[in-house]
């Protein structure tokens, strides 16, 4: 499973021992749970008649990482969208700052390459017909779907690794499928963010590649940073692709790899960029906050702000 396979990394790359696991706290993001594994034959998945009602419910990769794992403390399970993954480390570190578990392990997980599924984002109108992802170019007409799993453990006062300085998220409640062409509440969200972090030297968007995150988030962003030089624009699915409810947090574990070395991860070049805004090819150093954000269907919005230490 591959949302447990990225939890033990984490949990290794942590150091974490059978004490330390035993009281964390486990939240997991997905839009739909193992739910290729039941829908459509999935290549390479053996088939366990004990597991053939869990496999139908979103919870069950959360279930199995703590019964795997030894872990006793809470676990939730988030189907926001495709923030969901952001929004699980959000939560997570919300659970870790309040006191209520010492340490927690944040996991996203989305399988979508199955028909059933991809053929419902087509009649949607959601999928690309472009062999390339170009987010903001003219031509974008829609995502190029992917698989992918991330996990990140998060504790207080762990010197030696990125910090997460903040988590945010509000709803747009406007559309079943869309931003609102102005850019909508991402525009406060990003606001509040810079009221309470300063402005980011770097920003993550969300950059799909549909129709309607062209228009919307080059919006949002012209409405919020009105001053140069504006923040340097980092794109990353134009690399991984959609993971739909995995994405957030598999481009935050991206960013945080390079924050961890003091530097921002590269654009692929000749994507078409913001006007005013740099999307630089190569890495640059890591300074200042960096803003990572996540859209849903429906009209989520989330975000997280990181930094280099």
């Amino acid at each position: 499973m591959a949302a447990l396979h990225v939890a033990r990394e984490a949990v290794s790359a942590a150091k974490w021992s059978t004490d330390d696991l035993r009281d964390a706290a486990v939240v997991l993001g997905t839009s739909r749970g193992n739910a290729a594994g039941w829908l459509a034959p999935w290549p390479g998945r053996r088939a366990f008649k004990l597991m053939a009602a869990s496999n139908t419910i979103h919870s069950e990769p959360a279930a199995a990482i703590t019964i795997e794992l030894g872990i006793q403390g809470p676990y939730q399970v988030l189907a926001s969208g495709c923030s969901a993954g952001l929004d699980a480390i959000g939560i997570a570190s919300l659970l870790v700052q309040s006191g209520i578990v010492p340490r927690a392990i944040a996991v996203a997980v989305d399988l979508p390459l199955v028909p059933c599924l991809l053929d419902s984002y087509a009649s949607s109108g959601l999928l690309s017909r472009r062999s390339a992802c170009d987010p903001y170019s003219p031509e974008s007409e829609g995502f190029i779907p992917a698989e992918g799993a991330a996990a990140m453990t998060l504790e207080l006062h762990r010197s030696g690794f990125p910090s997460l300085l903040g988590y945010s998220a509000n709803s747009d409640a406007c559309d079943p499928l869309g931003m609102p062409k102005d850019g909508g509440r991402s525009i406060q969200l990003i606001r509040e963010a810079i009221a309470r972090h300063g402005l980011p030297s770097a920003l993550c968007p969300h950059a799909t590649g549909t129709a309607v995150h062209a228009i919307s988030e080059p919006a949002a962003l012209k409405a919020c940073f009105s001053e140069t030089p504006y923040p340097s624009l980092h794109l990353l699915k134009p690399f991984t692709g959609h993971t739909i409810g995995a994405s957030g947090l598999v481009e935050a574990a991206i960013l945080a790899s390079f924050l961890s070395r003091g530097k921002l991860p590269p654009n692929l070049p000749d994507r078409s960029s913001i006007p005013g805004f740099h999307l630089p090819d190569s890495a640059l150093d890591a300074s200042g906050p960096l803003f990572k954000l996540s859209h849903s269907m429906g009209g989520h919005n989330a975000l997280l702000v990181l930094s280099p230490s």
